[in-house]
This record gives C-alpha cells, structure tokens and sequence, in this order.
C-alpha cells in the first residue's frame, strides 16, 4: 500500500512540471496476461497439470468411494447387524481422514509447485520488461494498475519476447 503512494507522489510530481512530462515515457504490463498468454506460463501450468493428474485421479477415486460407502450405509444401516455397522461407519470414518489428510497434502503441493512456477515466470519476464524497457528507452514501466490507457500497455511486446527465449 505504501509503494502505491510512493508511487502516484513521484508520478504527479513527473506530471506537474510540464517539461519533464513531455519526455517521460510510461509503459504497462498486464501480469495476469502474462501468467495466462505467455508461452512459459502455458508450459508451465501444462507441466503442473502433468505433474499432478494421477493425484487428482486418486483423490476423485477417493472421494467416489467415500460417498458410495456413504449411500450404502444410509441405505443399508437399518437392515444391518450393529457389529456391520459399526465396521462400515468405521471404515467410512478412516476413508474421510484418509482422504481429508490426502487432500490437504494435495493443495499444499500443488500450492508449493505453482508458486515454484510463477516465481520462474515472473523473473523471465522481469528480464524481458526490462530488457524492453532499456532498448525502448522508458522511464517507467509500470505493473497490475487499477486503470491504465490501452496506449501505454506493452504485455503484447513482453509475451512476444518470452516467446523468442529473451
């Protein structure tokens, strides 16, 4: 919040002495653009999705015999010896922690390798910005803004430079 501040101060100082207005050069990227439109990105999630498919496949597995065990018991208990039913609502019982316990690890994995992975993503494309911004000339180049003029966005040059490899 702060960095905001810092920020909108120093731009209407820029802006207030016309001279210096007249030769800034303002540009924005759009991060979440990048995140979904970048070829690394694309990559990237495709990679995750590899990454963790047979997990999901066990969980939704998991969670298929959770809720059958479920039916069957709300079906069945009444009809059941009281040993049966306790076996089952026991065996349901260890199923949901089991899985509660699997999922949770689940989220947090995939959590740590998303964030491994956009972390990778944003420093390549910090690379490129400013790579863009130093050839380009730009003064400023700003990210994830409430508004901004469609004129001043560079994303497209951005994902086109991580395209390439620069």
């Amino acid at each position: 919040m702060k960095a905001k501040f810092v920020v909108a101060g120093l731009l209407s100082v820029l802006f207030l002495s016309g001279a210096v207005a007249a030769d800034l050069k303002v540009g924005y990227v759009n991060t979440q653009r990048i995140f979904r439109d970048a070829p690394i990105a694309v990559k990237a999630a495709k990679r995750l999705e590899a990454e963790f498919a047979k997990r999901d496949q066990d969980l939704q597995q998991m969670r298929k015999k959770l809720v059958d065990l479920q039916q069957n018991l709300e079906k069945n208990s009444v009809t059941m010896s009281e040993n049966d039913r306790r076996t089952k609502e026991r065996e349901f019982s260890e199923l949901s922690r089991d899985f509660q316990r699997s999922e949770r690890a689940f989220r947090e994995d995939l959590n740590l390798r998303q964030n491994d992975e956009n972390a990778a993503v944003i420093e390549k494309a910090n690379k490129a910005i400013k790579q863009i911004a130093e050839s380009d000339k730009f003064d400023l180049i700003l990210q994830d803004v409430v508004w901004v003029s469609p004129r001043l966005d560079i994303t497209d040059q951005v994902i086109k430079a991580l395209a390439e490899g620069k």
